[in-house]
């Protein structure tokens, strides 16, 4: 992932706010945590895969912080044993409930053995505590939760997991993870060589970060102008136009996925465009997404279907994640489009 940002001071009102809150004053300690609260998120998510679990291990870390004030130690950081709180509540949820995948981990129109659990995307509103990093930190901020870096750490043990966001990303020391995880600093050595070789066999070429930066804010616009249009007018041949020639194009909760301009061409025509599109710009993870909604005839609008994620390969589309299950309002879209809505799209 490359460096990773500094840890911010606590701030100079972190004793008498501490003191407040071990005597009993919630506010004093919602204004302790709250700060922190979205970047714990975000390093649950990392963890998990999914927003939901994640938020709710952030409540249970918050809620054990609160119970066990009494333990932290003043001379600590404060955000180091929320740290320490949350990444052992995510080890535990990753214990009971294994690792989050995408189909393409299966086989092409292979079926799992077992019921599988599927990444979840993130929304874009929810790295609103990126902004006040330098600029450089808010890349590698926002490239830390790519749908394909989350993806490949969900290839690695819950401790080598928990080894390299704590190095890599967050930057704590050797000496520090060491502390925070309750093992020995060879321990966490050998934990991260393994995990950085792993993630480093499974990770693209070029970060999303970086190929959106390589196009431009105005070629983005006209991409996703130019993917939008395609789609409403029906037209497969546009579509498959911008696919890479090895694109992938899945839709969780299904385990079916569809590879090259062919395949996906040949699902295209079977099924999705026989109906009728609106579709909608929006963010996840840090990346070009779609809220696409499908005309309903009995409900005389258009209905959500799923949230496109694309992944980018320069001015090609590599890669077309549908969640079909997403939460459009965690996404800031509408839940209907009438017949004749068209709603703005922020000049696309």
């Amino acid at each position: 992932m490359g460096r990773a940002w500094a840890e911010e001071d606590d701030g100079a009102g972190l004793a008498e706010l501490l003191a407040a809150a071990r005597g009993g004053d919630e506010e004093a300690f919602g204004r302790l945590v709250g700060p922190l609260r979205d970047e714990l998120r975000a390093h649950c998510y990392r963890m998990l895969g999914s927003v939901h679990d994640a938020e709710d291990a952030v409540q249970e870390t918050l809620d054990r912080a609160w119970r066990g004030l009494a333990r932290f130690e003043d001379r600590g950081s404060i955000r180091a044993w929320l740290y320490k709180i949350a990444t052992n509540r995510s080890l535990t949820l990753i214990e009971r409930r294994g690792r989050r995948e995408l189909p393409t981990d299966l086989s092409p129109g292979g079926a799992p053995a077992t019921e599988v659990a599927w990444l979840e995307p993130y929304p874009d509103r929810l790295m609103g505590w990126t902004a006040g990093l330098e600029p450089e930190a808010r890349v590698l901020a926002r490239e830390s939760v790519e749908l394909a870096f989350v993806a490949a750490l969900q290839h690695l043990s819950a401790v080598q997991r928990a080894v390299l966001l704590l190095r890599d990303v967050l930057g704590y020391a050797a000496r520090e993870v060491a502390d925070l995880l309750d093992t020995t600093v060879a321990a966490v050595n050998s934990a991260l060589q393994r995990a950085r070789k792993e993630v480093a066999g499974l990770l693209p070429e070029a970060t999303q970060q970086q190929t959106l930066r390589a196009l431009g804010e105005a070629a983005q616009r006209e991409l996703a102008r130019r993917y939008m249009s395609a789609w409403e007018a029906g037209d497969v041949d546009a579509i498959v136009a911008m696919l890479a020639e090895d694109a992938k194009y899945s839709m969780p909760p299904l385990t079916a996925w569809y590879r090259g301009r062919a395949g996906i061409r040949g699902f295209l025509l079977a099924a999705p465009l026989k109906h009728r599109w609106r579709f909608l710009p929006a963010r996840a993870n840090g990346q070009l997404a779609f809220g696409t909604y499908m005309w309903d005839e009995e409900r005389d609008g258009y209905v959500p279907t799923g949230l496109d994620l694309i992944v980018l390969r320069g001015t090609e589309i590599a890669e077309v994640v549908s969640f079909l299950t997403a939460d459009f309002a965690e996404f800031g879209l509408p839940i209907l489009l009438g017949r004749d809505e068209f709603p703005d799209r922020g000049g696309l």
